[in-house]
């Protein structure tokens, strides 16, 4: 997800410094930005001195110090809040005075890692949808501390990168995911209760007119990111209804991440 938030500020004019410590996630998503790049100037979608001045835009490094100049910082780490936490105090400490910094979480507290800080009044949430440079909807989260300006500020700058914005209450899931989540979840039921993953699927599209079935869009985010999801509302609401189906967690010990791995409630060539 980082590296598809970078290219997105990259297009919309930004200058971007993509920070990973670990050195082959940075030159993956590298080349995936400029294998995309390639393809476009090879359909005619964008012509090579428009590659050129995005991928400019772009800095690569494995050094915290770097985001020093940063006006807005974005974390995009797996939803764990203990590292998450961990990489906002990073963030803080190599900050300049008055940058803002803003998690990419897809349910966690903004205000617990607002607490990591020493500029709680700084902190935010904003979620991207994957991929994140086509997706329009970006969800915007106050933390208990965050300051108005701090609002306006990731408010303007997710506008600027063409983005349409939600405001969403601190709780977990926020909107989409407390909607979307536990629908995919209830079609995991179903298949341990012996459905095909391909009739719930298919139930889904023709029946309510989804363009993807709730299991083809598990695999696609990843059987991972869904049971983590899911794990987070049911641990911050405490509600039975949101309790993880226990296929998922089969799933996830095994592998079967859906198509990163290439195996979910599919298979697919890698």
């Amino acid at each position: 997800m980082g590296g598809g938030i970078a290219q997105t500020c990259a297009q919309a004019g930004f200058e971007v410094v993509n920070v990973d410590t670990y050195e082959p996630a940075l030159s993956k998503a590298r080349a995936n930005i400029e294998n995309l790049f390639n393809k476009k100037v090879a359909k005619g979608t964008m012509t090579e001195g428009q590659k050129q001045e995005i991928l400019e835009r772009i800095r690569y490094s494995t050094e915290m110090k770097d985001l020093r100049e940063a006006d807005i910082i974005i974390e995009a780490v797996p939803e764990r809040m203990e590292i998450k936490k961990e990489i906002f105090r990073a963030a803080d400490e190599a900050a300049k005075e008055g940058a803002v910094i803003v998690s990419n979480t897809s349910g966690l507290s903004i205000s617990e890692m607002a607490a990591a800080t020493k500029r709680p009044d700084k902190v935010m949430g904003i979620h991207f949808f994957y991929p994140a440079p086509v997706m329009k909807l970006a969800e915007l989260i106050r933390g208990i501390a965050t300051s108005e300006e701090t609002y306006q500020t990731v408010r303007e700058f997710a506008v600027a990168i063409g983005k349409e914005v939600v405001d969403c209450p601190e709780l977990p899931g926020f909107i989409v995911n407390r909607i979307l989540v536990p629908m995919m979840n209830e079609a995991a039921f179903l298949v341990m209760e012996g459905c095909r993953p391909e009739d719930v699927d298919t139930a889904m599209k023709l029946g309510a007119n989804h363009p993807m079935g709730p299991l083809e869009l598990c695999d696609f985010v990843g059987i991972d990111v869904m049971l983590a999801t899911m794990t987070g509302l049911y641990n911050g609401f405490r509600d039975s209804k949101y309790r993880p189906c226990p296929i998922l967690e089969n799933m996830v010990k095994a592998g079967h991440l859906g198509r990163k791995s290439g195996q979910g409630f599919y298979s697919y060539n890698k």
